[in-house]
Parts: C-alpha cells; structure tokens; sequence
C-alpha cells in the first residue's frame, strides 16, 4: 500500500491551557531523552522543568502561562507528536506552523536541531520575561458559513485606521483563517474593542498574555533576539518549510544567513500570514493530511477557513468541511484521540 502525505501544521501560543494539563505525561511518557534534554537546559537556567509543569494537579494561569514556560511546554508536546507520525505509512512533505509554531516548524522540519531548537525556543519564549509589550485581539472576518466576508475585513480595515488616524498604535498582527489577529498597543486595542461592533457573543475577544507578535513593536524584540542568537543555530531543512509569508525553504537551496534574519526579523515585527503558508503548503505538496499536532484543538478551525477561503480539497464552507472530515479526514488533528489513531 503507497503512503500517505502529508504536511505538518504546528500551533503557537495558547494552545496549552486548562484541558491540556498532563499531555506530556499521557502521550510522551516514551520520550524522556527529549524531555530531560529540556529539562537539563532549564534547570541550568533555573526554570521549572516541563515534566514537572505538566504533572501539576492543577493548571496555574501564573505557573503555566507565561511564555518562558508555555513555549517549552508547546514545543514538547508538539515535537513529541511529531515523532509519533508513523512515517512508515505517512511522508512527511511539508512543514508548517502558526505564530510561535514557526521555531517548532524548523525543529519539526531539522532546519535546527533539538540542541539549537531548544535554544532558540526557550530565547525567544523568555523576550517578553520582564514586561509584556503591547497584546493581541481577534477578531473573525468570516461569517457564520465561515465564508470569507470582504465587508467583515473591510469594516476591521476602516475601525483600525480610525483608531491610528494620529499615529499607528494598531496591526495586522496574523491573518489566521477566517480571523484577524491585531497586536497594539494596549490602549490603542481598548479603543478598537469599543470600535468593533459585537459577534457571536464574544468577539472581539482579548488573547490574555499574548504580546504584539508580529507588530512593529516588536522591533526592539527582533534586534535583541539578533544580538543574542547567532546565525550557526540554523542549517537547510530535511523537509521544506513554509513561512509565514508562504515562501518555501527547501532542502538543498536554502540560505541559512537568509532564514536566520527571515525568524529573528521579518517573522518577530512583520504580519504572519498563516492563511497564505497552508493555501501554499495545498497547493505546491498536494498532501493527503494536514496534520496538527498538539497541544490543544483551536488550530483546526483556522486550517478548515483557509482551506474553504480558496475553496481548496473541495471545501466552500463549513457544511463541506464537516461533510469531508465525516467520511475521511483531511484535516488531523493528534490532540483529538480518534483523530490521532490515524496517524500511528
């Protein structure tokens, strides 16, 4: 029987909460090497151990949430899940990731290995260690069909240039399926939550502990990151890469000074586009899964929107994205048990 494809989608920020607690434990008890070697860098650091974090009888927003400790727990979860993709059945052609979900793309991907990774990782997970710069709204720009609505985006277009008519304290920050993620300032996102009429009940809605990502107000961040995490972290990818611009690093022609200042720079305090790297990563592998690893469940929503929003694998709205998953996934997600079934 011919394997399957497919193209690995890894998650960012906030995918490890409440429900996920005891991930580490229930799925990558196997994999103790990979976790000690984190744990060994962290104790050097002295952070708490994610083995440790993952094992709380309880979740703590403050333990738990920080990014010096929900990216080490992120990147656990997900490289852990990556090395449970039977690759004997499945090939692996393509590798992706949201937001945070870049750094653990390029460890997915081997553009670092787990030594650098979790150097670069943990580097960029603690920037923001000392004081948050700015946050993070969402907001949907699809309607209830989770059909892309140019009057949705036009009127997000219009509220946000009326809150930076005197200088811009608000931006595209990621363009994420059928939502629009805008980092700012934290009174320029008090004036656009006022601006934005209500959605279903509950948007726009504030992302608690996120940063500016992939603002200008992250530049000083970039520069920092630059100054401290040298170009030899970086080498080609086994497998391609897409980037938050939807650009494919491939094995044998990569630049790795190029993919260096593309992570530490264009990718820190420039939009990520998501929605453009998985229409790209259908388009140009044409894999039969996109696979999420986890932790976590947000992500498949987001993959499910960009794929409807170029009506790709037959999908046009959310009734054929059910429809589809319903008789044989597309879309796997390895936080969801039966999904995860498919991939072993």
């Amino acid at each position: 029987m011919s394997k399957k494809t497919a193209v690995v989608i890894c998650p960012g920020r906030g995918t490890y909460n409440k429900t996920e607690l005891g991930y580490l434990h229930k799925h990558h008890s196997n994999k103790m090497d990979f976790i000690n070697y984190i744990d060994g860098y962290r104790r050097e650091r002295g952070q708490p151990s994610v083995w440790e974090l993952d094992g709380k009888a309880e979740f703590s927003f403050k333990e738990h949430n920080p990014g010096e400790n929900a990216a080490a727990l992120i990147y656990a979860c997900s490289y852990g899940d990556v090395l449970d993709i039977n690759q004997e059945k499945i090939e692996i052609v393509g590798v992706a990731g949201n937001s945070m979900g870049w750094y653990l793309a390029l460890v997915a991907a081997g553009a670092c290995n787990i030594k650098n990774g979790t150097h670069l990782i943990n580097t960029m997970g603690s920037q923001m260690k000392e004081k948050i710069i700015g946050g993070q709204i969402i907001y949907p720009e699809v309607d209830e069909n989770w059909i892309y609505s140019p009057e949705l985006a036009k009127l997000i277009d219009e509220k946000m240039n009326e809150v930076n008519q005197h200088q811009p304290i608000v931006f595209n920050s990621i363009f994420f399926g059928g939502f629009r993620v805008i980092g700012g300032t934290e009174d320029g996102l008090r004036q656009l939550m006022k601006l934005l009429p209500l959605r279903e009940e509950r948007y726009p809605f504030k992302l608690m502990g996120n940063a500016a990502f992939h603002t200008p107000l992250l530049t000083e961040t970039s520069l920092k990151a630059k100054a401290e995490l040298p170009e030899s972290l970086f080498q080609a990818p086994s497998i391609p890469l897409i980037d938050g611009r939807g650009k494919i690093w491939m094995p044998y022609s990569t630049n790795t000074h190029e993919l260096w200042d593309y992570t530490l720079g264009h990718q820190v305090d420039t939009t990520y586009d998501f929605t453009k790297s998985i229409e790209v990563a259908v388009k140009e592998f044409a894999p039969d899964y996109l696979i999420i690893t986890g932790p976590g469940m947000t992500l498949g929503g987001a993959v499910a929107q960009s794929l409807i929003n170029k009506n790709l694998k037959g999908m046009k709205n959310k009734d054929d994205f059910k429809s589809i998953q319903a008789k044989e996934p597309v879309i796997i997600s390895m936080a969801e048990p039966e999904q995860r079934k498919l991939v072993y």
